[in-house]
């Protein structure tokens, strides 16, 4: 029996035990970079990558396109000395807030028909709704129906007016698209009709973005409206008391945080139900009136309004078809310059 002292006496040592983990002696498989591997794998990615950009710029090619950047339009409701008109921009600059409104048309002409669904979007640049503090400058409680004078402290300084919680809290809800957009058909005689609802994404809706209990009015009545807001949250959509309060699509899509300076967001879709719209935009004249609220000149921004179709993969985008175009080039300029390597090497070490 060994005694105590005999145990002690045993010299420590750091020496890992015999097992097959810590001598490293598990099986395992090293990749061993030869011409035999190497060469094949940069043909078969190029060879890949090429027909697969291609096909994606085809699709993107498919989607027609007609932007109006509308930032400096004229008013037809406000003018200067001898008529001349007031720009919008200028006019809601100089005009103490809340701006009266200020409408603003242009003509413009459809080079061609846009037929299948048709979508509209206004588009913003210079706006980084990337940036840290304005992501998180919201209540996500408050924004499924759970209000209360407590606000999220994220909201400052967009959380209270006075001792009132405003509602919708935080930076990005202040900061709401305002602008009005309409479309009239010179050919029809008839706006184009525009449908509010269906251009937010579903989950957002039905998950993130809860109505409370009871009439509306009364639940937001206790609370303050955003500062920068010329409607109470339960006026958003007159028309459509579904489509009031957290359950505004124009919100819901404007909540989702772009994540580039220049972004475009779904604004409208045509409703092609209506008589004389069922294809799509017949090509010809078209006139864009604008309700001009929404201010870019503090931060240089332009307005665009953008009417599109689609395609299988969505709406316009070239970069993704033009990356796989560029990669497969480059894997197969690399594989070409390996393989003329290979060989001469290899024939320089026969002689």
């Amino acid at each position: 029996m060994t005694s105590i002292s005999e145990v002690n006496s045993i010299p420590k040592t750091k020496k890992p035990s015999d097992s097959a983990f810590k001598q490293q002696r598990l099986p395992a498989w090293q990749p061993i970079l030869t011409a035999g591997t190497v060469l094949p794998t940069f043909f078969v990615i190029g060879i890949a990558f090429i027909p697969v950009g291609i096909g994606l710029l085809y699709f993107s090619d498919q989607v027609k396109e007609y932007i109006i950047d509308y930032t400096d339009c004229n008013s037809t409701n406000y003018f200067l000395a001898d008529k001349v008109p007031y720009k919008c921009a200028d006019f809601i600059t100089h005009t103490p807030h809340p701006n009266p409104p200020c409408i603003c048309e242009i003509n413009f002409t459809l080079p061609s028909h846009f037929n299948g669904r048709i979508y509209m979007y206004y588009g913003l640049t210079n706006f980084y709704q990337n940036h840290r503090r304005y992501v998180k400058s919201r209540d996500d409680n408050q924004l499924l129906g759970k209000l209360s004078n407590d606000v999220s402290g994220d909201c400052a300084p967009f959380a209270y007016e006075g001792s009132t919680a405003i509602v919708p809290c935080g930076a990005i809800a202040n900061s709401l698209f305002s602008d009005e957009l309409a479309l009239y058909s010179m050919s029809h005689k008839a706006n184009v009709p525009l449908l509010k609802t269906g251009i937010a994404w579903p989950s957002d809706k039905n998950i993130k973005f809860r109505n409370p209990e009871g009439d509306l009015k009364v639940a937001f009545k206790e609370y303050a409206k955003p500062k920068d807001w010329t409607k109470y949250i339960y006026e958003l959509d007159p028309d459509d008391e579904s489509n009031n309060g957290f359950q505004n699509e124009d919100l819901i899509v404007w909540m989702r945080t772009a994540a580039l300076p220049t972004f475009r967001k779904l604004y409208r879709r045509v409703n092609h139900t209506v008589n004389g719209f069922g294809d799509g935009l017949l090509e010809g004249d078209y006139k864009l009136t604008v309700n001009y609220s929404y201010p870019v000149s503090a931060f240089d921004g332009k307005k665009r309004m953008i009417l599109s179709t689609t395609s299988l993969l969505g709406g316009k985008n070239p970069f993704l078809g033009i990356a796989y175009i560029v990669v497969g080039c480059i894997c197969l300029l690399l594989g070409l310059t390996l393989l003329i390597i290979h060989i001469k090497c290899s024939k320089s070490k026969l002689m």
